[in-house]
């Protein structure tokens, strides 16, 4: 079996290119540079605008499976960045899915489609109709569309975390933030945005299990939620970290952090994931272990 992974260097992406090549595929992948793939996966340089480039790679590739990872992913800068949002992410998904026809497709989404929903109707199941509160999630959610009509498996992705994400980030973030604290190159203050948002947070190997398992055994036309069912504000989530971390802060508000809009809570239902035979195994206190072994290891390290 054959692989094509756009975004297939990135957070997500280069765990799935290693697991797939584990799992027996060939794998290739699709995307601007290959930090953190293996040297054994071939990579085309090809931005998912590029819709002529996009149909040679496949034509070139013949994958029997085609992953679409890539997008810009950010809640908050996406206000700041709606066409580019608008270009890579619909854009985007409307050229792979074309150059994807007729071969098994499996589109990454987001959680964020799903908008406000009331505490007392959550956790949300995939038959949820959409509402999107964002650039970034209304972008997603007219990706999902493009994706269905074309026959793709979509996987709606709950708040993936673990080691390697993007200081963008809020968790990564912190961890950061801690670990210069701990190095004693700032003083003990811990910049932070809205710490009462409560996710669903996933740990990015079990996001890997679930997108492996996709790719072989989901439903075309389906969607699949990967969430652990487990909300916790952003602020029990700092306190994770800070008790790994083992330091004593203080927490200052920034309002650069600030989103316009902030979802209140999205929890997940992944009924339909686990009858596949998905369980989530690590747990979101391994993934915080991971952020704060990582971060204080660069702090170290610099």
């Amino acid at each position: 079996m054959r692989a094509l992974l756009t975004g297939a260097s990135g957070f997500l992406g280069r765990r799935l290119a290693a697991r797939l090549e584990r799992d027996g595929f060939t794998v290739a992948g699709v995307c601007l540079d290959r930090l953190g793939l293996p040297e054994s996966i071939p990579v085309h340089a090809v931005d998912v605008r590029d819709a002529a480039g996009l149909a040679r790679v496949v034509a070139a590739e013949s994958p029997d499976v085609v992953v679409h990872l890539a997008a810009l992913a950010h809640v908050g800068e996406s206000w700041g960045r709606m066409p580019e949002y608008f270009a890579i992410n619909v854009l985007g998904t409307e050229n792979v899915a074309a150059a994807a026809r007729g071969r098994r497709l499996l589109f990454v989404s987001s959680a964020e489609v799903y908008g406000a929903v009331p505490e007392d109707e959550q956790p949300i199941d995939e038959r949820r109709a959409l509402a999107p509160r964002s650039p970034y999630a209304l972008t997603k959610a007219a990706a999902e569309r493009l994706a269905l009509a074309a026959g793709a498996v979509v996987a709606r992705c709950f708040n993936l975390v673990g080691a390697g994400q993007t200081r963008s980030f809020a968790l990564p973030s912190f961890a950061a933030q801690l670990a210069a604290i701990g190095a004693g190159r700032v003083p003990p203050v811990l910049k932070v945005g809205n710490l009462t948002a409560r996710r669903d947070f996933v740990h990015v190997e079990d996001g890997v299990e679930a997108l492996a398992l996709l790719v072989e055994r989901g439903v075309a036309g389906e969607i699949y939620n990967v969430a652990s069912g487990r909300a916790l504000s952003i602020a029990e989530a700092l306190e994770s970290l800070i008790r790994v971390s083992g330091l004593e802060v203080t927490l200052e508000e920034d309002p650069e952090r600030l989103r316009p809009v902030d979802v209140p809570l999205l929890c997940g239902d992944s009924g339909r994931l686990r009858a596949l035979g998905w369980c989530g195994r690590h747990g979101f206190d391994a993934a915080v272990e991971e952020l704060w072994g990582e971060a204080a290891a660069a702090a170290a390290a610099s």
